[in-house]
C-alpha cells in the first residue's frame, strides 16, 4: 500500500505516471487517475524528503 512504500519506490512508480502522461494516448478519465496517483505518489516522496530534512536539521535551541 502506499503508506509503506519506499522513497525510491514512490518515485520510480511517480516517474512511470509521468511517462504515461507524457506520451498521451489516455483516455481524459485515465489521465485524470494517472494525475491524481501522480500527486498522491509526490505527496509520499515529499513526506520521505521531510523527514530525511528533519532529521538532518539540528534541533532549534
Amino acid at each position: 500500500m502506499t503508506d509503506s512504500m519506499t522513497y525510491e519506490e514512490a518515485r520510480a512508480e511517480l516517474a512511470t505516471v509521468v511517462e504515461r502522461l507524457e506520451s498521451g494516448g489516455s483516455t481524459l478519465e485515465q489521465s485524470l487517475a494517472l494525475w491524481e496517483r501522480g500527486e498522491e505518489l509526490a505527496a509520499i516522496c515529499q513526506r520521505w524528503l521531510d523527514a530525511a530534512r528533519a532529521r538532518l536539521s539540528p534541533p532549534e535551541a
